[in-house]
């Protein structure tokens, strides 16, 4: 016989309350939608107010005016502490700016959205949103997704990625353009039956336009070969550039990286948000002993959610700036340099030298801008595989700056039509062994024809 009886069980969970969940989105909002959170917490919160309305100064401006300065980074007990500045910048300007950035959804947003969708347990969630993630703006896997999970099931991996693959737009979450075309082709009910095949062992000819070939090797009859590349011709072999926009969008760096006298020194981009601090008649109203006790009660709910919003924002220009410094400090090549010299560098590197959580700075290099003197780069785009995918504990040579020697290789000997081998030869006698096939991938990622068609 089976009896019920009541049991205490001691352990620990991680709550997330309003506040936290708060603090986690700040973290992760670029310098603009930041000033919109903010406009938005203010006409919420009548606690909170704008003490001080920061001068639309450039960065370069910015850059000159604070390294004048001893200190670049004033501390103060007060939360909503700032520099004063002299001149202020016109309301057409400001309209601007504030309309500069324009966010439309991504890929990874659109995916994100289906995953929450789907009744899988937590695990599969967790596999399924390092995958989303690891997407480039294609659609493609930026690293290898065995190496997300090192001690993850393959198996679970795999049914994972299979549904991510049927997700809209069908076809992300793959290697390449061809695996992208195959999963579409499987997935569709209107594919002719030898699509697959054609796609899986006939590629290669099918890039060069053998026809004839394809259809004496498949047994093919004219039409129905004619039929199945009708049928290729309507599906996306980037299915990703769908989320992609065309038009002109206007960056505002969230910091910004000089060098002075050897040394790199690393701006905060403040001055686009206003001083923030605690609306002091609603402090007074808390020691007046005549309010009514409910007044009271919403008085200091609103004080506690003021002050909890200027914490978040500090901690998250202080979080910002520690992972900064860290990318800046393993990234010294690259700075110095130029982009050629970009280092390999994972999220794991950055989490361990700051001391917080690999997801923390991922946030945190999520849509950030760094103004340097090769440009403007996305935070992200510092942490990059080496070639032998095995982060930074393998090649030192970044996937991404061999990408740029490949370019440059093609560009300098463009009259002469280099061959995948003959490049992969040449980048041998620099040093960066990579095999022809890795090269050819490299190549089509650069979006360069083959030797072939150039």
């Amino acid at each position: 016989m089976q009896y019920q009886k009541p049991v205490l069980v001691q352990e620990q969970k991680l709550k997330m309350n309003p506040q936290l969940y708060q603090s986690i989105q700040l973290m992760a909002l670029p310098i603009q939608e930041l000033k919109f959170k903010i406009q938005e917490e203010i006409e919420k919160n009548p606690a909170l107010e704008i003490l001080e309305e920061r001068t639309d100064l450039s960065l370069d401006d910015l850059g000159k005016k604070q390294s004048e300065e001893v200190d670049y980074f004033e501390n103060s007990s007060d939360p909503g502490y700032s520099r004063s500045l002299d001149e202020e910048a016109s309301d057409a300007k400001r309209k601007f700016m504030e309309g500069a950035l324009s966010r439309p959804e991504t890929l990874q947003d659109h995916l994100l959205w289906q995953l929450r969708l789907q009744p899988i347990p937590d695990t599969w969630f967790e596999i399924g949103e390092l995958l989303i993630q690891n997407l480039n703006a294609e659609g493609f896997h930026r690293t290898p997704p065995e190496t997300l999970l090192k001690n993850g099931n393959p198996e679970i991996l795999r049914q994972v990625m299979e549904l991510i693959q049927a997700f809209e737009p069908q076809g992300a979450c793959t290697a390449d353009y061809r695996e992208s075309l195959i999963v579409q082709a499987a997935l569709s009910p209107e594919a002719p039956e030898e699509t697959v095949q054609l796609l899986s062992e006939y590629f290669h000819l099918l890039e060069k336009n053998k026809h004839a070939e394809i259809a004496r090797k498949m047994k093919l009859a004219e039409d129905a070969l004619q039929e199945i590349l009708d049928f290729i011709k309507t599906l996306n072999p980037f299915p990703g550039r769908a989320y992609a926009t065309d038009s002109s969008t206007y960056v505002i760096p969230d910091l910004m990286v000089k060098l002075k006298d050897g040394e790199f020194v690393l701006i905060l981009n403040d001055e686009e948000i206003p001083v923030l601090g605690v609306n002091s008649f609603y402090t007074s109203i808390l020691h007046d002993r005549e309010k009514e006790a409910k007044l009271k009660d919403f008085v200091r709910s609103n004080l506690k959610n003021a002050r909890w919003f200027i914490r978040s924002i500090n901690q998250r220009n202080e979080t910002l700036l520690k992972i900064s410094k860290a990318v800046i400090e393993f990234q010294r090549d690259f700075f110095m340099k130029g982009p050629k010299y970009i280092a390999p560098l994972t999220l794991k590197d950055i989490a361990d030298e700051v001391g917080v959580h690999e997801t923390t700075v991922s946030r945190i290099a999520n849509a950030k801008y760094v103004q340097t003197e090769w440009g403007i780069f996305e935070l992200k785009h510092f942490f990059t595989n080496s070639i032998s995918g095995a982060g930074s504990t393998g090649s030192r040579f970044s996937k991404e700056g061999v990408k740029l020697v490949i370019k440059e290789i093609i560009e300098e000997e463009q009259s002469s039509r280099l061959s995948d081998q003959k490049i992969s030869d040449l980048l041998a006698e620099k040093g960066i062994n990579l095999a022809r096939r890795t090269v050819s991938k490299y190549r089509k990622e650069l979006d360069i024809d083959s030797s072939y068609r150039r």
